[in-house]
Formats: C-alpha cells, sequence, structure tokens
C-alpha cells in the first residue's frame, strides 16, 4: 500500500491522474452531443482526420495539435456543404470522408518519408507523457464545454428534441448545430493527441451509453440535464477507478479505463436486457 502511495507522488503520475480526472468529468458532456445528434460515424472520420493531420505535421514540422484542429474544422465545414439534412448525421459523408483522410495520410507518409509508426501512435497517447500545458489545455476545452452548455441549454434540448420544432420556435438551428460539431471535431483532435484513441471512446462515448443503459434498465426517461449530469459523473468514475487499477497491477492507463468502460458497458446492457423481459 505504502508503494502505491509513493507512485502517486510521482509527478508524471499525479499530472495523468489530474488529465484524467477532468477528461472524464467533462468530456462526456461532448460525448451526449455526439449520441444525440447521431455522429457516431463523424467521430471515427474525425480520428482519421487526426492522423492525417499527424502526418501532415510530421512532414512539415509542425505542431501535432494545431494541424489536427485545422484539418477536422476543415472535414466537418466540408460535410455542412455538402450535407442538406443533418438531421440523421453525416454517416455518409463521414464514412467517405474516412476513407479519403487515410488515403491521403497514406500518400503524405509515403512522400516525405514519415515512418508510419510515428503517425499512427497518436492512436496510444500516455497521460504519463502529459505536461502542465497539456493539463491547462484539458481545463479550458471542459471550462468552455461547460459555458457553452450552461449558456445555451434550452435551444441544445430543443435541437436535441427536434430541429424542425427548434427552428420553428425561433432558434438558431444551424448555428447551435454547426459550434457543437466543431466543439467535437476539437475535442476529438486535441484529446486524440493528448490521451490516445482508446481513451477518446472510453471517456467521451462509453459514460454516455453506460448512462443511458442503466437510465433505460430502470424504465426511466433519460431527461437531457440528468443524461449530461449522471454521464459527467460515470466518466469521472471510470477515469478514476480505471487510473488507481492501471498504477495498481501496472497496466498502459488507456487500456485499463477502456477495458474497464466496456466490461461495464456489457453487465449493463446485459441487466437492461433482463429487465426489459
Amino acid at each position: 500500500m505504502n508503494n502505491i502511495a509513493a507512485l502517486f507522488t510521482l509527478a508524471p503520475v499525479v499530472k495523468g491522474f489530474i488529465a484524467l480526472m477532468i477528461s472524464g468529468a467533462c468530456f462526456p458532456l461532448c460525448g451526449v452531443m455526439v449520441v444525440r445528434l447521431d455522429l457516431i460515424p463523424m467521430r471515427y472520420m474525425l480520428m482519421h482526420g487526426v492522423i492525417l493531420g499527424g502526418a501532415i505535421a510530421l512532414a512539415l514540422s509542425l505542431p501535432v495539435i494545431p494541424v489536427s484542429v485545422v484539418i477536422n474544422i476543415l472535414l466537418v465545414f466540408i460535410l455542412l456543404l455538402f450535407t442538406k439534412d443533418s438531421a440523421h448525421g453525416f454517416s455518409t459523408g463521414s464514412a467517405a470522408s474516412m476513407v479519403v483522410s487515410m488515403a491521403l495520410a497514406s500518400l503524405v507518409m509515403h512522400s516525405a518519408d514519415v515512418p508510419a509508426k510515428d503517425t499512427l501512435s497518436l492512436i496510444w497517447g500516455s497521460p504519463f507523457a502529459l505536461n502542465v500545458s497539456d493539463i491547462v489545455l484539458l481545463i479550458v476545452i471542459s471550462v468552455l464545454l461547460i459555458l457553452y452548455i450552461v449558456f445555451n441549454f434550452r435551444s441544445i434540448l430543443a435541437l436535441f428534441y427536434n430541429q424542425e420544432i427548434a427552428s420553428s420556435l425561433g432558434i438558431r438551428v444551424h448555428t447551435h448545430y454547426t459550434i457543437m460539431v466543431l466543439i467535437i471535431a476539437f475535442v476529438v483532435a486535441t484529446a486524440m493527441k493528448l490521451l490516445g484513441a482508446f481513451l477518446i471512446d472510453a471517456l467521451l462515448l462509453l459514460p454516455v451509453l453506460i448512462t443511458s443503459s442503466v437510465l433505460s434498465s430502470r424504465k426511466k426517461a433519460a431527461g437531457i440535464k440528468m443524461l449530461f449530469i449522471l454521464s459527467c459523473f460515470t466518466g469521472f468514475l471510470l477515469a478514476t477507478i480505471g487510473f488507481i487499477i492501471a498504477v495498481i497491477f501496472d497496466l498502459p492507463p488507456s487500456s485499463a479505463i477502456a477495458l474497464f468502460a466496456g466490461l461495464l458497458y456489457f453487465i449493463t446492457g446485459i441487466h437492461r436486457k433482463r429487465s426489459s423481459k
């Protein structure tokens, strides 16, 4: 026990723990947007966009995060430009953009002689490698995310319910939709570089899916406010407990948290199925 306590005095462990607690508590806010707006396919496109951004950044010796953010924002605007009805997400466009992004990334790596392992290392990430500026960036993202939701909650609620009705109420549907999609693109691009793809899924989507599953098994309608709050609480627990397990058993935090979240999702899914009988 003393050895475990001593580990939590090490700077890389402390920084990683703080970063994951922040991410676990706030990233599910973004995950609710992804799920409620049916943007899960777009999230996979954004991850491939980060790989393209990473390849370009490495080829031109540029910082990875800004380049990845720019690439993802461009992909989002392209989808918005060529999609007339966004009510059902961007499944078709996302699939096409994902393929094109990987093809371009492959061409960039081949032309600039960028090792594939360096670009694909973005998929893994490590909380232990974070510095103070990375944690500050996560805090800034989290604060902006919270402020946007708090000050625009009624508009977001109407948009989640029905875009046509929201528009008839005078809500700027296209503006809010665009802002939320850009927020998702920014969070995915930033978090994937800092934390890795495993932790994006584990802390962005799974807390929302687990919360929805639990509420469904109790036959309770998941109100948006409750879904936001409970998803953040679930994400915080997943990040905290998963990281402690990783430290105790000397495991990669991303794998431990993702596995813990995945198992919990399947357990809640089985419970929901039995409760519905």
